[in-house]
């Protein structure tokens, strides 16, 4: 691959150290209008988003949410913190997850967690998955430089024009192929779950 292909991978490696999340303490602690939120979730997480112009939560995909059971209704059109947890959880699911699977995946949590006086709350549960993924970004990188490497040493019988494209492809390929198998698993782990409730 050519210095500029490497330079890129890099770049974009080095971006995934910077990931970050919203910590419950940057949470408000008080019940929010449907204008706040939004405005509190573009604010929180613009940096995720590809394009200037994507949106990451709308009005109308949060009154969705609620009508289709992924939200608990809000208390006089207001949202608590708690609210906002399983919000960040739904964005982050929905680029890879059906509603329907969603839905599954956090009924539990907020029959149980939600808005609950106990220690152990949402809040809780969504600070142990973020400490969980953020102490991951380093095998992560690791992972994709390896995947990088055997890219690379592929198409060498191929006509020398078309090589650096067709490695691309192939790392692409490679990866898009990881992401298949997880989702796989993933719902394959939610229908067994799902199965387990009925």
């Amino acid at each position: 691959m050519t210095i500029d292909t490497n330079d890129l991978l890099n770049s974009i490696l080095d971006s995934l150290s910077r990931i970050d999340y919203i910590h419950p303490g940057e949470i408000p602690n008080i019940d929010l209008y449907m204008d706040q939120v939004t405005t509190f979730m573009e604010t929180q997480l613009s940096s995720t988003k590809r394009y200037e112009q994507d949106k990451i939560l709308t009005k109308t995909m949060i009154n969705n949410y609620a009508k289709n059971h992924l939200l608990p209704a809000p208390v006089k059109k207001k949202y608590s913190k708690e609210h906002l947890l399983v919000l960040i959880f739904i964005y982050y699911f929905k680029n890879l997850l059906s509603i329907h699977d969603i839905e599954l995946l956090l009924k539990p949590l907020t029959e149980k967690y939600f808005q609950t006086s106990e220690d152990f709350d949402l809040s809780a549960v969504y600070k142990e998955v973020c400490q969980l993924e953020k102490s991951r970004i380093t095998s992560v990188q690791e992972d994709i430089k390896n995947l990088w490497e055997e890219s690379s040493r592929t198409y060498q019988d191929a006509p020398k024009e078309d090589q650096e494209y067709l490695q691309l492809f192939a790392f692409i390929c490679s990866l898009s192929f990881d992401v298949y198998i997880k989702k796989t698993i993933i719902e394959k782990l939610i229908d067994s779950f799902s199965d387990e409730k009925k």
